[in-house]
């Protein structure tokens, strides 16, 4: 999986802080399935939402967990300045050299973040902060997101336009140092008027990211009704279709 450049995923995070919250309508809904998961009776003491974005699960883990620390930690300094939870902990750092002592946390939390990084390093580093018996919780995107997309720009030119993203076994073979992982699959489909808004909606949420090879500039004009007739052979009767492919784990240190 080629990963985008960390400059450039934290510039499209610093330029979507402000519209996220609107947006991220498929992000909230992980966010509920992943908390879902976790167990029913756990006390973590400190949690870490890595990726935290704009705090929308530190509001969440706060009503899960109200005696819990708080830390939300961003790529993106705009994102955590945008946090409107009370009394949290806040980071701007990298989840793959996270600023924090080893064995420190109680709940490792992270949400549509990892799918933009190196996931085997990264959790790495989650199992170096976790204390012994800790809890890892990710959701993190598999191959099949955005393949209507994917489909649609193989219509109109050559160049790479989305990520390929790990499937269900690179991500438990990257868990391969936790304890008792379970993993569990869902996609979320969000359906858009046309394209323009589609697009609109993924930058929105600083999901534009496609590594290295991409296209460079603006796309001419015969190559924009190419993505758009092969786009709209897709539509279903409630609009154009997104699809999210979710993976999630949970697992013990």
């Amino acid at each position: 999986m080629t990963h985008p450049p960390k400059a450039q995923v934290r510039r499209a995070f610093e330029k979507a802080a402000p519209s996220y919250d609107s947006a991220a309508r498929v992000q909230r809904r992980v966010c509920g399935q992943l908390a879902l998961g976790l167990p029913a009776m756990m006390t973590p003491g400190v949690i870490l939402d890595a990726g935290c974005g704009t705090g929308f699960a530190l509001h969440l883990l706060r009503e899960r967990f109200p005696p819990a620390d708080l830390v939300g930690l961003d790529i993106s300094p705009a994102m955590v300045a945008h946090i409107e939870v009370p009394a949290i902990h806040r980071l701007a750092g990298d989840v793959e050299h996270l600023p924090l002592a080893d064995e420190c946390i109680g709940l490792y939390w992270s949400s549509l973040t990892l799918q933009w990084c190196n996931l085997p390093r990264a959790l790495v580093e989650a199992r170096r902060v976790l204390w012994c018996g800790g809890h890892l919780a990710v959701a993190t995107l598999g191959p099949q997101t955005f393949h209507e997309l994917r489909t649609a720009f193989a219509a109109a030119d050559s160049h790479r336009h989305t990520l390929d993203f790990l499937s269900p076994d690179a991500v438990a073979a990257a868990a391969a140092g936790f304890r008792n992982p379970r993993l569990e699959r869902q996609r979320e489909t969000v359906c858009y008027p046309d394209l323009k808004s589609l697009l609109r909606a993924i930058k929105a949420i600083g999901a534009n990211q496609v590594g290295e090879q991409r296209r460079n500039g603006l796309m001419s004009r015969g190559a924009w009704q190419r993505l758009e007739t092969a786009y709209e052979a897709q539509r279903l009767p409630t609009g154009l279709p997104l699809t999210y492919d979710v993976i999630t784990l949970h697992a013990q240190k």
